[in-house]
């Protein structure tokens, strides 16, 4: 005999994964009603099954042994069931020609009286059954079929309450993983943002979609640049060339970043920072100072370094000036923080008229770190434009303030000059 399938089975299986029903674990709820379907029925069996393509499943069973979970769905009584919308009432399966054939009709354990409601849904799928089975050929009351009616329509109504919850459960999900995301994503934008600008000043953007230019009586910026480098990068692959940049440039990031002091930007061979902003304080040409010892005192060992492998050492210039800056942002997409003023083409020409491995300060800067640094006065030197400007050459801290390397400061210094390095935000 051909086994029954339902007109609409393939919107029927669609249904049935909608529930997300199949293979989950057991409810107290379906197991309640199995149990009340085989009292008010009066059957030592019941059950709650799941139909799909190739078996029938348990949701909730009564009666039947703990390791039967399935069954294969052409052997059994129920793939009738779903072909219709009302109760099955089979009293004798035996006597039955659509289930005298079935093995468990046949054979053991010899099924007889059959009583099967299908679960149909609001759509009109029956997606599977609530079934109450006998060994004794029997009937039922009107009562009792009315009553397994009403328990079908109860099944369906927890499986549509079970939908909801999952889809709403599911929802929870994604707008979490959403909120994760955005999270994320702007975590992602703010850390940029800080690589790109001052902590303060991406929080003012942030906050007011602006940056309000602002001038700063008396900073101190650095400049500084790698001397022949146009002859130095004639004999280097282009990649060679930019990894080495990046080695110098990233080892002089951390020298100023432990200095609190802030990058302003890179260009060519150039390195450009400052002191003193956005964030105040009272030592920040003492902090510069402190940072181009040691971005020379790096620059120095990555040469010997270059001397063990026969490589020609690369040799910098450093300028520093105090004075007065004026500070902003630049641009819309892509946001560039810079200072301009006298001071900044001061300190320009302060690199300019260095020479290589030495650090030449300004007599701005100078007056600032005379009593803390050791220092070389060069006398007036003409600068073209500016004429004639007194320089200096920075050697190193005091001995009084410094340890053996003349770079690193010492208790002493902490204890006389440590409140000058104070920030003021």
């Amino acid at each position: 005999m051909t086994s029954p399938i339902p007109e609409n089975e393939n919107e029927r299986l669609e249904k049935l994964k909608d529930y997300k029903i199949l293979d989950t674990a057991p409810e107290m709820v379906f197991d309640e009603i199995t149990e009340l379907a085989a009292e008010i029925l009066g059957c030592p069996i019941s059950f709650i099954q799941f139909m799909d393509e190739d078996r029938q499943w348990f949701k909730s069973k009564y009666g039947l042994p703990d390791e039967m979970v399935e069954t294969p769905r052409d052997v059994s009584v129920c793939q009738t069931t779903i072909c219709q919308n009302d109760l099955l009432l089979v009293p004798d399966c035996s006597k039955d020609e659509r289930f005298a054939e079935l093995p468990n009709v046949k054979g053991e354990p010899n099924l007889k009286f059959y009583a099967g409601m299908p679960l149909v849904t609001p759509s009109g799928h029956a997606v599977g059954t609530i079934c109450c089975i006998d060994f004794e050929e029997r009937d039922l009351t009107g009562n009792q079929k009315e009553s397994i009616r009403r328990l079908s329509r109860q099944v369906v109504a927890q499986l549509e309450l079970r939908r909801v919850v999952t889809e709403m459960d599911l929802a929870i999900k994604d707008r979490d993983k959403m909120h994760e995301e955005l999270t994320n994503e702007k975590k992602r934008a703010d850390d940029l943002l800080l690589n790109i600008l001052p902590s303060k000043v991406a929080n003012e953007l942030k906050d007011t979609e602006k940056v309000e230019p602002r001038f700063y009586g008396n900073v101190s910026i650095l400049f500084s640049d790698f001397c022949d480098f146009t002859k130095l990068s004639e004999n280097m692959e282009p990649k060679g060339l930019i990894d080495l940049l990046h080695q110098y440039f990233s080892a002089f990031d951390k020298i100023i970043k432990s200095n609190k002091i802030e990058k302003l930007k890179t260009i060519g061979d150039s390195y450009m920072c400052a002191a003193g902003l956005p964030s105040e304080n009272r030592g920040h040409a003492i902090q510069v100072c402190l940072a181009a010892l040691g971005m020379m005192s790096y620059l120095k060992r990555a040469n010997e370094q270059r001397e063990k492998l026969r490589l020609k050492p690369w040799l910098m210039r450093i300028g520093i000036n105090s004075g007065p800056v004026m500070s902003g942002v630049v641009g819309e997409d892509k946001f560039t923080y810079d200072i301009w003023g006298d001071s900044v083409n001061v300190a320009s020409l302060m690199e300019s008229y260095s020479e290589p491995g030495k650090i030449n300060l300004s007599e701005s800067t100078y007056e600032q770190v005379k009593e803390i640094f050791d220092i070389e006065e060069r006398g007036k030197i003409d600068s073209g434009k500016k004429g004639s400007l007194s320089m200096f050459y920075l050697r190193s801290l005091k001995k009084e303030y410094s340890d053996e390397s003349g770079i690193k400061p010492n208790e002493e210094f902490q204890r006389k000059f440590g409140n000058l390095l104070k920030v003021y935000d």
